[in-house]
């Protein structure tokens, strides 16, 4: 199933829902829902995290990736680290 949604948002409502995200996350169960159509996503105790940043002018672009599998065999936790500054 396939969730997709895409609008021009301020940056206190995009604030919100990628807070909502991390609150999904920690509790381990992500709903979507827009228009009737509604995905429930369980995200485990590891993820796959992917993070893109490119600026062409004059467009910039941030694409942010979770990624997981519904049940994961033994999951291999990466010592890799990334700072995000503001």
């Amino acid at each position: 199933m396939k969730f997709f949604f895409e609008s021009i948002q301020d940056p206190k409502s995009i604030r919100d829902y990628l807070q909502s995200l991390v609150e999904g996350i920690e509790k381990g169960r992500i709903v979507l829902s827009t228009n009737g159509d509604e995905l429930t996503l369980t995200p485990p105790d590891l993820l796959k995290f992917t993070l893109k940043a490119k600026r062409k002018a004059p467009t910039s672009k941030l694409v942010l990736k979770l990624a997981w599998k519904d049940e994961p065999k033994a999951a291999i936790r990466s010592d890799d680290s990334m700072d995000i500054r503001s």
